[in-house]
């Protein structure tokens, strides 16, 4: 679905806290105090640490900035842990709104009711779902020139503003080495959990001056990668 032909219903979402009625494309679901609604009840899972990072970082480099949003993806993600980031971002001045989808198809249209919200930058929360379709996430960002930072860095290099965490053939290697070992008689629940061993941060700096936003240089001194 086109993300300029989304139909506008009412969807029920957290923001700062509270339970607030927001434009979105499918029914509400019922509301319920505590929980971040999409399409289907949230099954709590465990969420990867470097959100955080990452919206330190797009918070630094969009100066001034005092509403963002956050794509979680509902069936991994703890309510705790938006907790946590919406507590974090209130620290540094900027109130968080969540957004949960519950399968690729809705990525698109979370994106629109973000901006049409208000908010002023987008944190894609570490999930699988939102490289399924990055092309169509990132084209979407940009016509709604909203700043955005994504998990893998190499969607950066692809055109996204930011992108921060493990490379994705880090994460496929460790995967492999894992799967190859279970296949090779080892049990699952005996093997030790593998988690990544660097970081990268790259900046497209064409997205930027396409945005007409100036990352501070600060941030630019944090990169692995400049895009120029």
């Amino acid at each position: 679905m086109a993300f300029d032909q989304l139909k506008r219903r009412q969807f029920i979402t957290l923001l700062g806290g509270a339970m607030t009625p927001l434009a979105w494309p499918f029914a509400a679901p019922a509301q319920e105090p505590g929980r971040v609604y999409r399409l289907g009840a949230m099954i709590p899972s465990a969420s990867p640490d470097l959100d955080g990072n990452r919206q330190d970082i797009l918070i630094e480099a969009v100066p001034g900035m005092r509403k963002m949003a956050a794509l979680a993806d509902a069936s991994v993600t703890p309510h705790r842990h938006l907790e946590a980031l919406q507590n974090a971002a209130r620290q540094s001045g900027v109130e968080l709104s969540i957004f949960g989808v519950a399968s690729s198809e809705e990525v698109v249209p979370a994106i629109v009711v973000a901006k049409a919200a208000g908010a002023q930058a987008l944190n894609l929360l570490a999930t699988p779902l939102f490289t399924v379709n990055a092309r169509s996430v990132i084209e979407c960002i940009a016509a709604l020139r909203l700043p955005a930072m994504h998990p893998l860095p190499e969607v950066a290099e692809d055109g996204g503003l930011l992108g921060y965490g493990p490379r994705f053939a880090q994460t496929f290697r460790q995967r492999a080495r894992l799967v190859a070992r279970i296949l090779g008689g080892a049990k699952p629940a005996d093997l030790p959990v593998e988690q990544p061993t660097k970081f990268d941060l790259i900046i497209n700096l064409t997205t930027a001056k396409a945005l007409g936003l100036e990352i501070p240089a600060r941030v630019l001194a944090r990169a692995d990668e400049v895009i120029e």
